[in-house]
């Protein structure tokens, strides 16, 4: 080898000893991840805690974030989160009815970010400010145990005046608005069905043939399941699981007046201690991919992103007859309408 050809040698593996040198630390595997930064992030879930579950898995497993969540229903985390104000402990709302959300934002308890994966979606799943998304959409309807009424054959009801029948005193459960976004769906669905007189008149005739409230709007499906009750209130899409895990005896059925509806929202909580993640795990969310992971857990509501497929047992729902449902004025009127049912059916949320 000549000198000259060794020298040039010589200088290119200097070069490229420095470059070696000076270059960052990153492998393939922490591209695209905010491993570097140790992020971390607490939730609280307003859907079912399966889905939660997979849900926080699957997030962490594509972005490395550290993440836990608080299942609680609607009401109870629009209640948590107002205590929190000035010290919040977690940095996400996710699931449940936007109602909420939108009471939240009066009281400035939400901050708000435009996602740009949400840029496609219709403008009926997302704040126009950004301050929550829609991850899902969900009926309300009437869950029902076929055995009893075949063995008092009894019709099937089919609407809301049908669950004042004399039959029915004492055979139904739903939850308490106080409480619940199933809930309190069905009270705003029933104002702004009947108007705020004849819908107060309703509940509280309603409310003489109700055997229970319950704290959280999934539970008068399961209890109808496991036969504790014949009629229960609740959306639609948790009365499906219920049945494909087994309570075969589950029939479901949506008023024929019409009926109002759920969109689930994922928002990012105002003072959350973990913003940066937070933004993340929106985006996340978002992901045509995050939307159809309900029907792994069965989560069988309709979806918001225009890319994402609903899963197929959704689509038994796809006829329901539903309100033109005003979620602005339901949210905003949040507080006072859960005070008037309280004081018309002389109630209060139950703790447990």
């Amino acid at each position: 080898m000549s000198k000259k050809m060794s020298i040039m040698i010589s200088v290119i593996l200097l070069i490229t000893m420095l470059l070696v040198a000076c270059s960052p630390d990153k492998t393939p595997a922490d591209a695209g991840a905010p491993a570097s930064k140790d992020l971390k992030l607490t939730i609280y879930a307003g859907l079912m805690e399966d889905h939660a579950m997979m849900a926080v898995k699957e997030f962490e497993k594509a972005t490395g974030v550290k993440t836990n969540f608080v299942r609680m229903s609607s009401g109870e985390t629009l209640a948590r989160i107002r205590a929190e104000k000035d010290n919040m402990s977690a940095s996400i709302w996710y699931g449940g009815p936007v109602d909420a959300y939108i009471a939240a934002i009066e009281e400035g308890l939400l901050v708000p970010y435009k996602s740009p994966n949400a840029e496609k979606f219709p403008d009926k799943y997302k704040d126009s400010e950004g301050y929550w998304t829609g991850i899902y959409s969900g009926y309300l309807g009437f869950v029902l145990d076929k055995e009893w009424f075949e063995e008092k054959k009894y019709d099937i009801p089919t609407s809301w005046e049908d669950l004042l029948k004399p039959e029915f005193k004492g055979q139904i459960v739903t939850a308490h608005p106080g409480s619940s976004g199933t809930a309190y769906t069905m009270l705003a669905t029933t104002i702004q069905l009947k108007g705020e007189d004849e819908g107060f008149d309703y509940l509280q005739k309603l409310n003489g043939q109700i055997r229970q409230y319950t704290k959280s709007g999934t539970a008068p499906g399961r209890m109808v399941g496991l036969k504790e009750i014949p009629i229960g209130i609740t959306f639609l899409h948790d009365a499906i699981k219920y049945r494909k895990e087994g309570f075969k005896d589950i029939v479901i059925s949506a008023p024929i007046e019409g009926t109002g509806y759920e969109i689930g929202g994922v928002a990012i909580l105002a003072n959350g201690p973990d913003q940066e993640a937070a933004k993340l795990f929106v985006d996340w969310a978002l992901t045509k991919e995050a939307q159809e992971l309900g029907s792994v857990v069965d989560s069988f509501q309709f979806l918001t992103n225009p890319d994402a497929v609903p899963p197929q047992e959704a689509m038994e729902l796809k006829d329901t007859k539903l309100i033109d449902y005003d979620f602005d004025w339901a949210g905003k009127n949040r507080a006072d309408l859960i005070e008037k049912f309280n004081n018309v059916t002389k109630t209060s949320p139950p703790t447990e």
